[in-house]
């Protein structure tokens, strides 16, 4: 087996500081060691928690919060993290297992959890150079991520203490009131006409939920991390909106990210997943090998991948809001408007059988 690749850490000069001595202050009065020798490091990549590299009891752990600032109501959850991780690790190998929640934003600024640390790749918009342009790569890596989500989704919540988990009773039909709202407080000039359609075609072609499964809820590739030599999967990161509730919106979800040739530009300007590169099952194959894994009737797919864009337009909407209202400065959320209004262009389409 290869040695896993060093962390993908950002420049010390660059990483949003902490207050480490007093970090390491509380963790002494909770018994635990926290060496400042090397100092904690944060992670490159991501648009929202703030993940760290730190030496926890002699061993390498991760330190996650959420970005500073005012947030959405329900995301960034630590609490909710830490409640599905402490327990999960049980059933599920790919789940990394919490160590420590502190609910206390008086020693951080705002809550935070220790989880273990699991090396390996992450791969994010781009295959790295190795693994480029052999069909054999993008194949296995369709495999995985399927496998990986239908293994999740064979867990039982009460078998691992979290069968009060989350509200799965109106699941689906919360999830499109919701990102209905959220997207008319978001909505660019000029958009009106795609919320009131999409929101419109959602409420009548609405379906039931499904038995409740676990949901990871931002299932994709680069919330994996694999093992260099063999591309399995060694863990599942960012449980900070898990909940329970119908197992084909985290399919949804993922398929929101699969990227394929032929897409219009704003699932390319996305960045999240190289799935347009030689090997990658089609969205359709995708669905149909996930059918396969699990069994489930897929017939009422539509709906939920319609609901999935719907709520991927949104985000990136909510994000270019920021930028719009000036409450942040990066320059990355400049074009997260523009990109959003596409999404929504190309959920219209998909909506309308004009593409999937």
């Amino acid at each position: 087996m290869s040695a896993p690749p060093p962390p993908d850490l950002r420049p010390e000069a660059d990483q949003l500081p902490m207050d480490w001595p007093r970090l390491a202050a509380y963790l002494a009065g909770a018994g635990l060691t926290l060496s400042l020798d090397p100092p904690p490091r944060q992670f490159a990549g991501g648009l929202a928690n703030l993940n760290y590299l730190l030496t926890l009891d002699g061993a390498p752990a991760v330190l996650r919060r959420p970005p500073p600032g005012d947030l959405p109501p329900g995301s960034h959850d630590m609490a909710r993290e830490h409640r599905i991780l402490a327990r999960l690790a049980d059933a599920l190998p790919t789940a990394p297992r919490s160590l420590h929640l502190c609910t206390d934003p008086a020693v951080l600024g705002a809550p935070f959890q220790l989880l273990e640390y699991r090396p390996g790749l992450v791969i994010r918009a781009t295959l790295p150079p190795p693994l480029a342009g052999r069909p054999e790569i993008g194949a296995r890596l369709s495999e995985v991520l399927l496998a990986t989500l239908a293994a999740l989704h064979a867990v039982d919540p009460a078998a691992v203490g979290l069968g009060a988990l989350g509200r799965p009773e109106g699941f689906l039909a919360r999830a499109v009131a919701g990102w209905r709202k959220r997207g008319l407080a978001a909505m660019e000039d000029g958009t009106a006409a795609l919320h009131r359609d999409l929101g419109g075609w959602l409420e009548r072609h609405a379906v039931p939920d499904a038995a409740p499964t676990l949901l990871h809820n931002d299932f994709k590739l680069d919330n994996l991390i694999l093992d260099p030599a063999d591309l399995r999967a060694v863990a599942i990161v960012d449980w900070d909106q898990g909940t329970r509730g119908d197992p084909l919106f985290d399919l949804a979800t993922l398929l929101g990210y699969w990227v394929r040739p032929g897409d219009p530009p704003a699932m390319f300007e996305m960045a999240q997943m190289p799935a347009d590169a030689p090997g990658f099952l089609s969205r359709a194959d995708a669905l149909a090998r996930y059918a396969a894994l699990t069994g489930r009737d897929v017939s009422d797919f539509l709906f939920y991948r319609v609901l999935a864009m719907y709520k991927l337009g949104v985000i990136f909407l909510q994000l270019g809001l920021r930028w719009r209202q000036g409450t942040t400065t990066d320059p990355r959320y400049a074009a997260f408007s523009p990109l959003g209004t596409g999404l929504l262009a190309f959920t219209h389409d998909i909506a309308r059988g004009r593409a999937f």
